[in-house]
């Protein structure tokens, strides 16, 4: 598992375009018949996708956790963005389609990911955070999820916020995710921007077509860059940073906070005329 360290915003300054995208951008996450995981120094994330195909892909732990199993002291929200696909969690067994969401309680020893076919594989995007408490490992379909209509077609930001991971929703100690998908015509997201002064947060991006993108804006307000980002891409946004984005097209993006609260409206508006 590879290690992130946290990087303040001085240092963020006065990296060039391949340093920030070393610091901030996972780029190769999803790999057939793998496992990948990222550990940040942001509040201790780990960030990773997994993508069985023909075999079966048991999650463990690395000495960077110094766990004897990967959930024991942490919490995971798995999202699926691939083909349908299952996850046994101590011969628990949950089928995921496309866009369902699975949380993993704190304790949780053998946790295993299966495609349900080899032409059409599952991709199942990981988010953990340290956890204190154990909450019971859940399912939530995406026909389940609390859906927030926001945006307007003048501002090309029309969205559909989609909550699983969250207070009215699934429990969990400090774990916040779910997914926003953009309509059609519509390619800014979270604009204007805030900063989380205590949560992190991380995107995946994905559904973006092979030949668009999508600009990523991160940054203090007052000295911002901008990260280009492809489909099935994840970016690590500390607590200073605001995170925002226009793609060449419509597309969805997987959201997920850790930190001090888990309270979805906690956050530090930035003012447009504050934006350099």
């Amino acid at each position: 598992m590879k290690t992130l360290p946290a990087i303040d915003p001085v240092r963020a300054k006065s990296l060039n375009t391949s340093e920030l995208r070393e610091a901030f951008l996972l780029e190769d996450l999803f790999q057939p018949e793998a496992i990948k995981l990222v550990y940040s120094e942001n509040d201790r994330a780990v960030i990773g996708a997994a993508v069985p195909v023909k075999e079966m892909l048991p999650l463990q732990a690395s000495n960077a956790l110094a766990a004897d199993y990967f959930a024991e002291r942490r919490e995971i929200g798995v999202l699926n963005v691939g083909g349908s696909g299952r996850i046994t969690v101590d011969k628990n067994t949950f089928n995921l389609a496309h866009r369902d969401m699975l949380y993993i309680g704190k304790g949780a020893r053998e946790i295993v990911f299966t495609s349900d076919k080899n032409a059409e594989p599952a991709a199942f995007f990981l988010l953990s955070f340290p956890a204190h408490h154990n909450y019971p490992t859940t399912l939530m379909r995406f026909a389940e999820a609390q859906a927030v209509h926001l945006g307007t077609p003048e501002g090309a930001n029309q969205r559909t916020i989609y909550k699983y991971i969250h207070p009215g929703g699934i429990q969990s100690c400090q774990l916040v995710m779910g997914f926003t998908q953009l309509k059609s015509g519509s390619i800014w997201n979270t604009m204007p921007p805030h900063t989380h002064s205590r949560r992190m947060e991380v995107y995946l991006y994905f559904d973006v077509p092979e030949n668009a993108r999508v600009f990523h804006f991160m940054g203090q307000p007052e000295e911002t860059r901008h990260l280009v980002i492809a489909n099935r891409q994840a970016v690590i946004s500390p607590s200073w940073s605001i995170h925002c984005g226009a793609g060449t097209g419509a597309y969805s993006f997987c959201w997920g906070m850790g930190g001090e609260n888990q309270a979805f409206d906690d956050m530090d508006a930035v003012r447009m005329e504050q934006l350099r």
